[in-house]
């Protein structure tokens, strides 16, 4: 595992284990194969699977085996965080002494899949956004001290399958991560919905003002995704002094603005996370 990067997933020779294989582990699972990844290196466990991941069993991917045939280098476990009690221990039976665990269960701490996993694993606990769906994710990821430098560059390489990925040692910001880019997605979903309802109020056609407010987030965080020009600089780009852009963010940037509500916003999400983590 050595030295492995996404760009090397093509040469992988390892085993990999994917439990889950809905939405996000859908996607990780399309990202991998597309990286290069031989479908024959990869093992699905998923109760319903869609028609694509059987497909694949053409091409050699092993679909629910038997756990004893099975000694992986990671396990990824893409199941929803309320079932994480009763699939635990099947993560548990198919570990071999050198298989790091990373999980994607929102709100699931270390110490929380530790427990019930063989003494001395190694974990990774990370949090991808919805936009892995499209390869144009962020995870952020935290390991605990068993993990080797070596499982670290494994699970970086996977998981920049979907996207860019930052690494923390803090655990306790896990938090704070999900309540910026974990649910960030949903945020910028509102603010379309939002700015479609208040054309539609200054007289446009409704089906006109929830295109323009679409093509408008969608091509500003393109922009911003591509440029790199600081955010603030961006927006200055779009101010000519005394126009409509000004007097619309005199409004957003009044001290009762966007900035205190984003601000308890975020507050309240990153204290639910807590309050789900236990």
């Amino acid at each position: 595992m050595g030295g492995l990067n996404s760009c090397a997933l093509s040469q992988y020779a390892g085993t990999l284990v994917l439990l889950g294989a809905g939405k996000m582990g859908g996607a990780l699972l399309e990202g991998w194969i597309g990286l290069g990844v031989n479908p024959a290196r990869i093992v699905v466990m998923e109760p319903q699977p869609a028609a694509s991941i059987k497909a694949l069993s053409a091409r050699g991917l092993r679909l629910n085996p038997d756990a004893a045939s099975i000694s992986p280098d990671a396990i990824v476990i893409a199941v929803k965080p309320q079932i994480a009690p009763e699939v635990m221990p099947k993560v548990a039976s198919l570990m071999a002494p050198s298989t790091v665990v990373v999980s994607i269960m929102a709100g699931r701490t270390i110490a929380f899949l530790a427990d019930v996993l063989p003494r001395d694993a190694a974990v990774i606990r990370a949090m991808p956004n919805t936009p892995a769906s499209i390869g144009r994710g962020i995870t952020v990821a935290v390991p605990n001290s068993r993990v080797t430098a070596a499982q670290r560059q494994l699970a970086d390489a996977l998981l920049t399958a979907t996207g860019a990925v930052e690494w923390i040692g803090d655990e306790t910001l896990m938090n704070a991560v999900t309540a910026v880019s974990g649910s960030g997605p949903a945020y910028v979903f509102l603010l379309a919905e939002s700015l479609a309802r208040a054309g539609e109020k200054v007289g446009l056609p409704a089906e006109l003002a929830v295109r323009l407010a679409r093509a408008t987030v969608a091509g500003s965080g393109e922009l911003l995704h591509r440029s790199t020009i600081d955010v603030a600089t961006l927006r200055h780009n779009v101010t000519s002094p005394g126009g409509t852009t000004a007097a619309a963010l005199d409004v957003l940037m009044a001290p009762d603005g966007l900035d205190p509500l984003m601000e308890r916003a975020i507050v309240a999400a990153t204290r639910r996370g807590r309050e789900l983590a236990g």
